[in-house]
């Protein structure tokens, strides 16, 4: 099986690349729009390819004629997507049409797995009550959320004017080892790692700790692809979630009762986003009933693995 991997230098890809080595026997292609990740296996090959140029990804696809798309690449963050939203826009959506068209010109009949993210749904709103499931109304408050939307539906478009076999897999906050300190568990982490040594105030900013979000292990989530690539039906949309929600506070809570400083913190206003959504968890039932999936990492033991990542990246930098 020949499989690509979008955006795979980044921290889903990278973990989904990973999982598929270890679990399959598959040729990986990654393609990344800055730059090419490492080569840790004969198996697995790059491509450094900007999915808004249609030229290029027309190469790419027409050159591989993948059999199974895993598409991640994306512009993912929340607070940037308000700062730059058409880049935002031209990202997500572009990327996703031009990677749609490139497999129509090639000719081939891949299954392709969109991620797209639990951000469509917006916040709840009466008479509507949580979990979220995949049949709720969808009013993303933010750029990115609307950008995840407009994939979804141009992905589903597709598949039903052209008959792609097409998937949309909708994450909610996933979380683990290797993850961008923009993202709120990392940031933490981060931060507690670098009070440790001693390289920051024993001090942290704070934003809306309040919010309350449904948090899931990265290694759970790309195996729910992995899954759904093998089991489910074409056409279908699933959420991938705890169905847990947990609040900001409780997150940072559980990260400093893991480490022997002690770490104040104050309310810093640039933390704030623009628009927040209060609560966030999801329901995984449709993903469970048709592969088979349930969480298998506690939550407690990835934000370990979370805070122990971070001290180890930073004692190999002191280290250099």
């Amino acid at each position: 099986m020949r499989v690509l991997i979008t955006g795979m230098s980044g921290f889903a890809g990278h973990a989904l690349c990973k999982f598929l080595l270890r679990e399959t026997h598959w040729t990986i292609i990654g393609a990344s729009s800055s730059a090419t990740g490492d080569r840790a296996d004969a198996r697995v090959q790059w491509w450094q390819v900007d999915l808004r140029n249609p030229d290029s990804v027309n190469r790419l696809i027409d050159s591989e004629r993948p059999e199974l798309i895993f598409h991640l690449a994306a512009q993912s963050n929340v607070p940037q997507s308000w700062l730059s939203p058409w880049d935002t826009y031209e990202t997500n959506v572009r990327g996703t049409l031009n990677i749609l068209e490139a497999i129509l010109a090639s000719k081939i009949t891949p299954r392709v797995l969109i991620v797209s993210s639990n951000e469509v749904y917006g916040a709840p709103t009466p008479p509507v009550e949580l979990p979220f499931t995949e049949r709720h109304p969808l009013r993303p408050n933010n750029p990115y959320g609307v950008s995840k939307l407009a994939a979804e539906k141009l992905a589903m478009q597709y598949h039903y004017s052209h008959g792609l076999d097409i998937l949309v897999m909708r994450p909610f906050n996933h979380v683990g080892p290797g993850q961008n300190a923009s993202f709120v568990v990392s940031g933490f982490a981060k931060q507690i790692a670098e009070i440790e040594i001693g390289l920051r105030e024993p001090d942290i900013g704070l934003g809306n700790m309040a919010a309350s979000r449904d948090f899931t292990d990265v290694r759970d989530v790309v195996r729910a692809y992995f899954l759904a690539a093998r089991h489910a039906e074409g056409g279908r949309v699933y959420n991938v979630c705890s169905g847990v929600a947990r609040t900001i506070q409780s997150v940072l809570d559980q990260l400093l009762s893991m480490s022997s400083v002690r770490i104040s913190t104050h309310v810093d206003p640039s933390r704030f986003r623009v628009v927040d959504t209060p609560i966030s968890y999801g329901d995984h039932a449709c993903l469970s009933h048709d592969t088979g999936w349930e969480q298998q990492i506690l939550f407690e033991d990835t934000i370990s693995d979370v805070l122990d990542d971070w001290r180890q990246r930073l004692k190999a930098t002191e280290h250099k």
